[in-house]
């Protein structure tokens, strides 16, 4: 099984997460960040990755540290968990409606992380969630993962619509991209041999 477990404590923060790339969706998530739990879950069931993560950090400074924190620990987790990345589709890629807003995700494992991000979110926060923290989540996980990932807003004037859809989005890009192929399960995707 594709597995990873990571514990990642700084001053700001203490995570331990758990992931299964090959679960049914299953989720027990504890970040500190109320919005957050909940974008976590709808990632691990559209994604259908088993995932548990307890976060405890700094909010009574604000989210941001538990935010960005959480996004870096995740990035690890499916790096970890890939390996050497022989046999998977390598990339995904989603456009997914939630009501008016519509979201495009897309992916690659390249080894080179980059995020490509054109969201605009129209108000600066979802509750208490501040919604700039969204960009740095998916920048801490590309950079983790070492991945390149675009997300990009096509429609959509709900905030919450938007981030909600670009969560689910992100969960079913992975789900394609780490997906064993059949046909090429001994081989790394990649004419450089290496990824």
């Amino acid at each position: 099984m594709r597995t990873a477990q990571i514990s990642r404590k700084t001053a700001e923060t203490d995570i331990q997460l758990t992931l299964n790339l090959d679960g049914t969706g299953e989720s027990a998530i504890d970040t500190g960040c109320g919005f957050l739990n909940h974008m976590l879950v709808l990632f691990s069931r559209h994604g259908r990755f088993d995932l548990s993560v307890v976060c405890k950090g700094d909010t009574d400074v604000d989210d941001h540290h538990s935010v960005e924190d959480v996004g870096i620990v995740l990035g690890q987790a499916f790096a970890q968990a890939l390996g050497d990345k022989r046999g998977i589709v390598r990339y995904g890629s989603m456009m997914l409606p939630m009501d008016e807003a519509l979201m495009l995700t897309a992916l690659d494992f390249s080894g080179r992380s980059t995020l490509c991000y054109d969201v605009s979110i129209p108000t600066e926060k979802v509750g208490a969630f501040d919604c700039q923290l969204v960009e740095e989540f998916w920048l801490g996980f590309a950079r983790n993962a070492n991945c390149t990932l675009h997300i990009r807003q096509l429609a959509g004037s709900n905030s919450h619509h938007i981030i909600e859809g670009m969560f689910k989005s992100a969960g079913r890009t992975l789900r394609q991209a780490v997906t064993i192929d059949p046909a090429f399960a001994d081989e790394i995707p990649s004419t450089k041999g290496v990824l």
